[in-house]
């Protein structure tokens, strides 16, 4: 679980709105957070009840973290907090009315009980009608969290009754500098955030030695491209094509393809920051030197046209050799 500062930093706006609510004491009686997943939504939905039940909050709003009301909703032992998710692929009004029951009583350490339930779009329609029960008629210091990916999912009488607070995407120089704190090499770090706006996905990649692994296969196939074109073909045959084996494989090493002629633009109209392939700078500069913006925006969009054709299943050979002969061409 996150804290307060790491969270804000990820989420400025939805925090600052928790913020005030607590430090005006004007807390909604039920919040819908919704936003891609990955963007802090389930950490911020805990950190919220951590404030709802800290016994000592600083400056009005900012959980102590050390009482044991805080102590228990991070280890996830608070007896008036509950936590629902998908039970299978679904929750269930069961799941909803055991939470009903639950919330029928007296709160076990105060009279306050707050509910969060996870994946929210995925209720069914009777667990959806039993939630909105529920949420017409709150019992006083009953505070409900409903989290979802797909908030067009979410039935609009749901909508109607909850404050939304929008978690927007993660900037991809945030992914980078989250990853590089927890060790993460500048190279790897700077491709997986333009692969992901997912904090957790990220850091599962930046740790994936298949990734690390293709980002290596792109280089040298670039290297052969610009060195020794007449081996191309064999590279694509002997190495591109068995060690992406799959068509999502493929899709992502063609994306890795594109960010490295993408580098090669930003280079060319003074962008550096921007650049991907921090490792092979000077390789780039060079050949950005050496190649015109209508040559490099012609194999941009070369690589694009095979993204396309690798849906309509064309062979993965066929067309790693069409793009070779085309990104040749210029």
């Amino acid at each position: 679980m996150k804290t307060w500062e790491e969270l804000e930093k990820l989420q400025p706006k939805v925090l600052k709105i928790i913020q005030n609510s607590f430090k005006k004491n004007r807390l909604a009686h039920a919040y819908l957070f919704q936003g891609k997943k990955g963007t802090g939504k389930k950490d911020a939905a805990f950190l919220t009840a951590k404030s709802y039940f800290c016994e000592h909050l600083e400056k009005n709003y900012k959980p102590c973290g050390q009482c044991s009301n805080c102590k228990r909703v991070e280890s996830g032992n608070h007896p008036d907090l509950h936590f629902i998710e998908p039970d299978g692929l679904s929750i269930k009004k069961e799941q909803i009315e055991a939470l009903q029951k639950e919330f029928a009583k007296t709160g076990v350490e105060s009279n306050r009980k707050l509910y969060i339930i996870s994946g929210c779009d995925q209720m069914t329609v009777n667990a959806a009608n039993s939630l909105l029960k529920f949420l017409e008629e709150p019992t006083e210091g009953t505070m409900a969290i409903l989290i979802t990916n797909q908030v067009h999912r979410v039935l609009p009488t749901i909508l109607s009754r909850c404050q939304i607070l929008t978690f927007q995407p993660i900037p991809p120089k945030m992914i980078q500098q989250e990853l590089e704190k927890k060790g993460t090499p500048s190279h790897i770090a700077a491709l997986v955030s333009q692969v992901t706006n997912n904090i957790e996905e990220a850091f599962s990649l930046s740790r994936d030695d298949w990734f690390a692994e293709a980002r290596t296969k792109v280089i040298k196939l670039y290297e052969v491209l610009d060195s020794r074109p007449d081996h191309a073909l064999l590279f694509i045959h002997n190495h591109w094509v068995p060690f992406f084996a799959d068509k999502e494989q493929m899709e992502m090493g063609l994306d890795f393809l594109l960010f490295l002629y993408k580098d090669l633009l930003s280079i060319q109209i003074g962008n550096e920051d921007d650049v991907v392939y921090l490792d092979i700078l000077p390789m780039l500069k060079q050949q950005g030197l050496k190649l015109g913006q209508r040559t490099v925006l012609h194999q941009i969009v070369s690589i694009l046209n095979a993204k396309k054709r690798l849906n309509f299943n064309v062979n993965p050979q066929l067309l790693m050799e069409d793009l070779v002969l085309t990104l040749q061409e210029g």
